[in-house]
């Protein structure tokens, strides 16, 4: 499995993605440009010594992500607040790419606009706007990995 954050802004979130990647051996990719330095120390901090444990990579531009991972549509995940199909009726398989946007803004309309079957939502109560990010990676994560059987897990 494939966690993307499309331009990530707040450090402690992307590490605690690292994180919760690190606990069920899903990839990371960090889309530029990040809000951050990847040597921040609050990101070394959220993460604490889990990073080592992350299989990750950085990638240029929304475009370079796609070459490397050969984007299919049949594998894709984008998660919006502004609807499409809830997160926990869809089936997911082990190489599926989960893709989340920026804290402030979400994801990027050219991306939405490229892939509106994709889009995925989680509920919640009216007037939320959304989750925080990590807390949203986490829930869909581990939707996915739940699916999948807890693969390498310990469950």
């Amino acid at each position: 499995m494939h966690v993307v954050l499309v331009e990530p802004e707040i450090p402690p979130n992307t590490g605690n993605v690292a994180r919760t990647c690190a606990a069920t051996g899903a990839v990371l990719h960090l889309v530029e440009p990040l809000g951050f330095s990847l040597a921040d120390r609050y990101l070394k901090r959220a993460g604490m010594d889990y990073w080592q444990q992350v299989q990750w990579a950085v990638h240029a531009s929304w475009e370079d992500l796609a070459e490397t991972l050969a984007l299919d549509a049949r594998r894709l995940h984008l998660f919006t607040g502004r609807g499409g199909e809830r997160f926990d009726r869809v089936r997911y398989g082990p190489e599926d790419v989960l893709v989340f946007g920026r804290e402030s803004t979400g994801l990027p309309e050219a991306i939405l606009a490229a892939y509106p079957q994709c889009w995925r939502r989680i509920p919640m109560r009216p007037g939320i706007r959304s989750l925080n990010l990590s807390n949203a990676v986490a829930v869909a994560v581990f939707q996915a990995w739940g699916q999948l059987g807890y693969p390498g897990g310990a469950y």
